[in-house]
């Protein structure tokens, strides 16, 4: 099946490939990306012979997190609009999380927002040594779509990068907090992820599999379901009632640009420090 925003590619040795395919806005998530992905995912999890999925990004960017130039050309109001966007975009996070087959995240560049939280769904995670993270959402208005940072470092860790919008935790940062399991090179990101996935495509796929089912078992029980549904929720609330800073940051996406609006954030989270 074709796909426009998205690439994917299957060894014979049972090794997939997914790559976000926008290069030109660095691989931001739109509507259309995220039904394509929801296609894919259908189509990884019914392929037998799938042992294990690379997700990557093209171009210099894994990506940037949802498409802010969607919304603000669509301009949802209230809850009844944001609702079916929100729930969309939660989906599309936890694609890789909720797969069956394991999957590594080979992080050629920034992982950022949604970016950064499809990141942390996937089993594994290779990042480049440029490559950059973070929720900068606080920064212009937004809540967080889907909540998993919490479930990977502690609660300082977590709301200090969640509070102040970081966006450029470093790769070498990442390492150390375990949000990556290794970081090389930018050559190497991919030559390492497809060894790592080799190593997994020669393991038993049905234990593995129900290996993995474990595992998310795990967290599940700890309540992490029912967490991450109850901030998406909340995230509902506050898209649905919008920020005044969200406003702003989209009216000047509209008129100037995305390129402008992201200046215009930096230089008022600057402004206030």
């Amino acid at each position: 099946m074709p796909y426009e925003h998205l690439m994917y590619n299957v060894r014979d040795d049972g090794i997939g490939i997914v790559t976000f395919n926008r290069p030109k806005r660095a691989n931001a998530m739109s509507q259309a990306m995220l039904k394509e992905l929801e296609n894919l995912c259908t189509q990884l999890e019914q392929d037998k012979n799938l042992r294990c999925v690379i997700v990557t990004g093209a171009g210099a960017a894994f990506s940037a997190g949802f498409d802010l130039k969607d919304q603000a050309d669509a301009m949802p109001q209230g809850v009844a609009d944001w609702t079916p966007l929100l729930e969309a975009d939660f989906k599309g996070i936890m694609s890789f999380w909720n797969l069956s087959k394991p999957s590594i995240a080979a992080v050629n560049g920034p992982a950022l927002a949604g970016g950064f939280e499809l990141m942390l769904g996937c089993d594994l995670a290779i990042a480049s040594e440029s490559a950059v993270f973070g929720e900068p959402e606080l920064k212009f208005g937004a809540g967080i779509v889907a909540m998993v940072l919490p479930w990977f470092v502690g609660p300082k860790v977590a709301k200090e990068m969640i509070y102040t919008g970081e966006d450029s935790l470093s790769a070498a940062r990442a390492l150390e907090l375990g949000l990556v399991n290794k970081v090389v090179p930018a050559d190497q990101v991919m030559p390492v992820a497809m060894e790592l996935a080799v190593r997994l495509a020669q393991m038993d796929p049905m234990v593995l599999g129900r290996t993995k089912l474990a595992v998310n078992r795990t967290y599940e029980i700890m309540g992490m379901q029912h967490a991450l549904r109850a901030a998406l929720d909340i995230d509902i609330l506050i898209e649905g009632e919008g920020s005044s800073l969200k406003r702003d940051f989209l009216k000047v996406v509209r008129e100037d640009g995305l390129g402008k609006a992201l200046a215009w954030r930096e230089a008022r989270y600057g402004a206030s420090r």
